[in-house]
């Protein structure tokens, strides 16, 4: 089987079903980790909510199809349906919670920079609670999974093109959002 959208050759057979599963796991498991940090903001339960996307994804391995799919697009909607069942439970609103879902190394920022930073992530925080629940996700998915235009369209059964448009007006959103927040209308 060839993975779809790549240049890798991935034979399954029944005893190297666990091996070629493992190798995806080791090259997409920070993609997915990314995106459901982004949209949950809480590292222990984007460790639980990865954990069970790795899991339904293994048992449901053999029905993949690398000819509809890349092995990452599969991956992500079952990433999504795991965050669209927790919020589920929960009754909550879906937002972006980025207090944990930035990996910023701040080993070397002074505390003067540390402020800076930490400010930006709120005025962030702000901008993206403003975009509607599909910008949310698209944004999570661009961003956070650092997925491409097709697969994003290909998970959310949207158009190539639809997402683009989405994407461009949401990220001018946030743009213009930061842009107000400067010159002191979003505090």
């Amino acid at each position: 089987m060839r993975e779809a959208g790549t240049n890798v050759d991935i034979a399954v057979t029944p005893g190297s079903a666990a091996g070629v599963f493992a190798a995806l796991y080791e090259r997409h498991m920070p993609a997915v980790y990314r995106y459901i940090h982004y949209r949950v903001g809480n590292v222990h339960l984007t460790e639980d909510l990865t954990s069970t996307v790795f899991e339904k994804a293994l048992t449901g391995f053999r029905r993949y199809r690398s000819d509809q799919a890349t092995f990452l697009t599969w991956l992500m909607a079952i990433a999504r349906n795991a965050v669209i069942d927790h919020y589920r439970r929960q009754g909550r609103r879906q937002e972006i919670a980025l207090d944990n879902a930035v990996d910023v190394s701040s080993d070397n920022l002074s505390p003067e920079q540390e402020a800076i930073r930490n400010e930006e992530l709120q005025r962030l925080r702000f901008c993206l609670a403003k975009l509607s629940l599909q910008e949310q996700e698209i944004v999570s998915c661009k961003f956070g999974a650092e997925m491409k235009n097709r697969q994003v369209a290909w998970m959310l059964s949207l158009s190539e093109s639809n997402v683009g448009t989405i994407l461009y007006r949401a990220v001018r959103k946030l743009r213009d959002c930061f842009r107000e927040w400067e010159n002191g209308k979003g505090r």
